[in-house]
């Protein structure tokens, strides 16, 4: 090696020159590659301690300290002694001597550095590791740098990574615990000192303008002298050295209750401190400005910032999410709860100069965010320990929660506090529901604190009352969850009001319905305003106040027919009876408006800005639509009710209903608003299921204009949901009527006649199915396959739970259409699109109709499959057709799926051949393929052969099985069952997780119903193979997510013979890894424990893992030709 300067001169440029903009990606590989090569030789670690010792280039020190890092965790093994304290002792002083100077991450990296080598050596080889932390601590001048080492050792020490064995894991966190009262009393002693000095320095305030109100509202929570000197005292004003030397302190804390279990050792003096700087987030950040500064022994002081508190809620926040509290430290957490309520407090005051919402603005983002994950942890955690505690007033706590709600700066904030009262709701209802006795009592508790909630949130949905900040809400982008911004808040909204109907059922109604009224009241009079002219009708309001009043209206009449239609499950049902009264006026007043909109076409109007009150009078019919949609089991109820009695009301609404919903279905109407009546319709009819709803004249009307094919065809979507509509009404069974009184005679005629005229095109095609399509007429004739196939499948689909009698009809009806599909699957096999929707539609058939098409008929379209499903077909589409094809393949597989799992003997002999197909015929052609196309659903078919068809392998009855003994049991069809087993084997190598995690849910499944681990073939020629397989996979970490399923299945997997297991498959499994030596494999074998229940044998398994990589990770970082003793 050259010498030690001339080296670091060339280091320095190949540094600089590597950085360099204008360097190409092959030089700064060849560099890279020069400086692995360097780091990899012996010894090339004294040449970095020079480095770091005479350079000044950071990209230089970067580097030699990476070679440390490597030569710390890979090779310490195999260093000489002599260097290790060589290490050990010059790199704490080279910390020492140059930590002031050194960039602030170069410090870092070196103190991550030590604390490695503490790692790997404390106590035995380096036994000052800690006391020289501690005493770095205790140092005036040297305490942040003590802070930094306290912090990366809990970081390092406390949860390492994998790079150690199990038992050091477990040594190091012992040893740590053993220091945590000494750490934690020093850090106390940092901050209460700190605290101290300042609050002496800083100036007496004026008294505080809150102080007044302070005491009424929390007068039974702040008690004695100490909670007055903490309202009173003034927050100290700190200089930038105290504020960081804070800062480190806080920081280190919340990563140590991070892992340390909550005990006495955090003193009440600890939690105290915490919320003394707690408070600092309570200062306002302009307060910077107003305060002067005052100069003390030359250091400017300037008041503690807002991070110190951001920090010291994350402590309370660590301590907070623990769920499991000892009983000694039940009385500190109420300590805890009583002085954030102090915080609380401060923040949701109000004075002269400050809103509580624009003092909220004015704190820190980050502290109101801590601040409202604190309240979650409260209410979600520990609200249920703390509620029936005399000390702590909790409907004073939800008035302080109700503020700092209502007065949030941002919408993310109030969606998180919205969040937190979801919880409380919750929880309320639970503790309602198990406690029914005082329902009344609980309920007269949080009354009040409900009723504001509820108000407050209505009012919050409603433009009439908070303009300014609804507009700033996006309507238009998605979420991940296909929402707007503006959806997901008035969602949100609603559920809290609907958790409320849900406690105070006739207070919500009386709240909300109301306010409802009154924006019906300005819709409804609309009227007056529309002017017909000769060419359009118009709404005659213009002046622009008028039209932003009328907009607001209508977004406010829009979101509070959601809020109605939400409530609608709390009507019906047991309490149908009790609140038939105030439902039966919500769904007349829902009717009279759904009535208005369609008769006057308020879709239809021109307005003076129709970019905005266009929408807005379309949304509001479309609302009053699905709100009225929302009511239909109510409907149902109230039909059920009536139905032997005077039955006038009901057929009055059902009747206006359908006048208001049958004239919007047309070409002609706005899509939003067609579908709400399509939507409408369908719940009607399959619902309410009126025996009259065939005769009301517009739905009669409605059967005419969908099967009068000269009429324009409805968007596709519209057109499946109204033809699902019309078929219900005619199969269907009738509430509450005999059999002798369904009239299915007349119904299955009118029914053979709708489909008739639905599939008149459709059937048409049979006559081409001769011919090859030509290319001219393959759109239309695809168009027609794809039209009418959506409606057929709907309909088979909406009928497939019902009684035989609906779905013999529909059988009868379809009956023809379908062998038309049938004939013309061939034509179509080389077209993906039509194919698949092909197969959709038979899948639905079989899964709904097999029993009505009858084995023959069902058998033909198997074959049919079969047969077009050769080899070459099955390739083309999986490989050369992409998501198309594979889809196509899929749906196929599922339709044999549905086969199998037929129970009897129908489908029995197809089995075979559905096997083979797999096997022989897809399994090639998909195993190799990274991509998990058709490989879910291929597993899936082969897990219900085995699942449904077990005698086709193991043939033998429970009985047999019993006086033979397990071990003779006679095995069919053996080469099939293995291939299928090879198959689950061989998808455990691959990378895709999510077979892997299906495959073994599988198999597991197997084992729990038909014990397959314990049949002998799988025991005497597989068993060790899965293991092997599941072992090695937990080995590589390729499959992390899953490790606790997969040992679980090892432990079940072991557990059929556990003798076996412990005494060959282990050391087996121990001689067969590479990269141990045979001293290793014995610890190995030695510390898996030979227990049989399940957790400790999954811990003995982990152990295993963690071990055998760790030493793998040693031998490998071992010079070569080390003698290993």
């Amino acid at each position: 090696m050259a010498s030690e300067e001339a080296s670091l001169r060339a280091l320095e440029s190949l540094m600089t020159e590597f950085f360099h903009s204008c360097t190409s990606n092959e030089r700064k590989r060849e560099i890279e590659e020069l400086l692995n090569n360097f780091a990899q030789q012996t010894g090339a670690w004294r040449y970095c301690l020079y480095f770091l010792s005479n350079t000044r280039n950071e990209y230089v020190m970067m580097y030699s300290l990476t070679v440390f890092e490597n030569l710390i965790n890979k090779m310490w093994l195999g260093l000489a002694s002599q260097d290790k304290m060589e290490i050990r002792s010059c790199l704490p002083k080279l910390l020492l001597s140059e930590h002031k100077s050194l960039p602030y991450f170069i410090r870092n990296k070196l103190c991550k550095v030590i604390v490695d080598i503490g790692r790997q050596d404390w106590p035995m080889f380096y036994h000052d590791f800690f006391t020289n932390t501690l005493q770095l601590i205790q140092s005036p001048a040297l305490a942040p740098l003590g802070l930094i080492l306290l912090k990366t050792t809990s970081e390092e020490l406390a949860c390492p990574r994998e790079d150690l064995s199990v038992a050091r894991k477990e040594e190091l966190r012992k040893l740590l615990l053993e220091q945590v009262p000494t750490v934690l009393g020093l850090l106390t002693g940092i901050l209460e000192s700190i605290w101290d000095k300042h609050s002496v320095t800083a100036a007496t305030p004026p008294p505080s303008p809150t102080s007044g109100e302070s005491g009424d509202l929390l007068s039974n929570l702040l008690q004695g002298p100490y909670y007055s000197k903490l309202l009173s005292q003034p927050i100290p004003m700190l200089n930038s050295e105290s504020e960081h030397l804070c800062s480190l302190a806080l920081e280190s804390l919340a990563h140590l209750f991070s892992w340390i279990p909550l005990s006495t050792s955090i003193t009440p003096a600890l939690l105290d401190t915490i919320f003394h700087f707690a408070r600092f987030g309570c200062d306002v950040r302009g307060g910077k400005g107003k305060l002067s500064s005052t100069s003390v022994n030359g250091s400017t002081q300037l008041p503690g910032g807002p991070r110190l508190g951001v920090l010291a809620m994350t402590c309370v926040n660590e301590l907070m999410s623990k769920n499991c509290v000892p009983l000694d430290f039940e009385e500190y957490l109420l300590r805890m709860f009583q002085q954030t309520f102090f915080l609380l407090q401060k923040l949701t005051r109000q004075n002269n100069t400050h809103t509580v919402k624009s003092w909220l603005e004015e704190l820190d983002e980050s502290y109101v965010e801590k601040f409202t994950d604190f309240l979650r942890l409260f209410v979600s955690v520990h609200l249920r320990r703390i509620e029936s505690n005399s000390q702590f007033p909790v409907v004073e706590f939800l008035a302080l929660l109700f503020k700092y709600t209502f007065h949030q700066p941002t919408h993310e904030g109030y969606f998180s506090c919205l969040d937190i009262w979801t919880i409380f709701l919750d929880y309320l209802t639970t503790k309602i529901k198990s406690r029914l006795a005082d329902r009344d009592t609980v309920l007269n508790r949080y009354k009040d604190a409900l009723v504001l909630l509820l108000r407050e949130v209505l009012n919050r949905i409603q433009f009439r009352y908070n303009q300014a900040q609804l507009e700033e809400l996006d309507d238009e982008t998605l979420d991940d969850d296909q929402q707007t911004e503006w959806q997901r808040y008035l969602r949100q909204s609603l559920e809290v009001v609907a958790k409320i109907m849900e406690l105070l059922p006739s207070h919500a109604f009386s709240t909300l319905f109301p306010v409802l009224q009154e924006n019906l009241d300005v819709y409804l009079g609309l009227q007056q305003f529309i002017v017909t002219s000769s060419t359009a009708r118009r709404l005659n309001i213009t002046a622009e106040n008028d039209c932003r009043r009328l907009h607001c209206s209508l977004r406010d009449l829009s979101s509070l027919l959601q809020a109605v239609g939400r409530l609608a499950e709390y009507f019906f049902g047991d309490v149908f009876a009790a609140r038939f009264n105030d439902a039966l006026t919500v769904v007349e007043r829902l009717v009279e408006v759904t009535c208005y909109g369609s008769q006057i076409s308020l879709y239809d109007l021109e307005t003076a800005v129709p970019t905005v009150l266009k929408p807005d009078l379309i949304d509001v019919h479309a609302q009053s639509l699905a709100a009225l949609q929302a009511y239909s089991h109510w409907l149902a109820q109230f039909y059920s009710e009536v139905q032997r009695q005077n039955q006038e009301r009901f057929v009055s609404l059902i009747t206006s209903a359908m006048d208001a919903t049958t004239s919007l279905i047309s070409s002609k109407v706005p899509e939003k608003l067609l579908l709400s009546a399509c939507h409408l319709l369908v719940s009607i009819s399959t619902t309410v299921r009126p025996v009259f709803l065939v005769t009301v004249p517009a739905v009669q009307n409605l059967f005419n204009l969908i099967t009068d094919s000269s009429a324009r065809r409805l968007p596709p979507e519209a057109q499946v949901l109204v033809c699902r509509a019309l078929s219900n009404m005619l199969l269907l069974p009738w509430p509450n009527l005999p059999e002798n009184e369904q009239q299915w005679h007349t119904r299955s005629t009118n029914h053979a006649n709708l489909l008739s005229a639905l599939t008149r095109h459709y059937r048409l095609l049979r006559g081409s199915a001769s011919l090859q399509p030509r290319r001219v007429g393959l759109e239309d004739m695809k168009a027609i396959v794809h039209q009418t196939l959506r409606v057929l499948k709907d309909v088979v689909d909406s009928i497939s739970g019902e009684s035989t009698k609906s779905r013999q009809i529909c059988y009868q009806s379809l009956q023809e259409s379908v062998q038309v599909s049938l004939a013309l699957f061939p034509v179509f096999i080389h077209q993906p699109d039509v194919t698949d929707e092909m197969l959709s539609f038979f899948l639905t058939l079989l899964q709904g109709l097999r029993v009505q098409m009858g084995v023959p008929f069902t058998e033909q379209i198997i074959q049919t499959f079969l047969n077009m499903f050769t080899r070459e077909q099955l390739s083309e589409s999986i490989l050369h057709e992409g998501s198309a094809g594979c889809r196509v393949v899929e749906k196929f597989l599922k339709i044999l799926q549905v086969v199998v799992q037929e129970p009897g003997q129908a489908f029995k002999p197809f089995l075979p051949s559905i096997i083979s197909l797999c096997m022989e015929q897809v399994y090639p052609i998909v195993a190799e393929r990274p991509s998990p196309d058709v490989k879910a659903e291929l597993f899936e078919l082969l897990n219900q052969v085995l699942h449904h068809n077990w005698r086709y392998f193991f043939k033998s009855s429970v009985l047999a099985s019993v006086q033979r003994g397990v071990s003779e049991e006679p095995m069919e069809n053996e080469a099939q069952f293995i291939a299928i087993m090879q198959a689950f084997g061989q998808s455990f190598l691959q990378p895709d997780i999510h077979i892997f995690k299906q495959n073994l849910s599988y198999l597991e499944s197997l084992n729990s119903k038909q014990k397959l681990y314990h049949k002998k073939l799988f025991r005497t020629t597989m068993l060790f193979h899965f293991l092997n397989v599941l072992l090695q996979v937990l080995v590589h970490k390729s499959h992390d997510l899953l490790q606790d399923d997969i040992a679980l299945a090892v432990y079940n997997m072991a557990s059929v013979d556990f003798d076996g297991f412990y005494s060959a498959f282990l050391p087996e499994f121990l001689n067969s890894c590479q990269g141990v030596d045979s001293n290793q494999r014995t610890v190995l074998g030695r510390n898996f424990k030979m227990d049989r229940d399940l957790p400790s044998f999954t811990q003995s398994v982990h152990r295993l893992v963690n071990d055998l990589r760790y030493y793998r990770l040693c031998n490998g970082s071992l010079p070569a030709g080390t003698v290993k003793l």
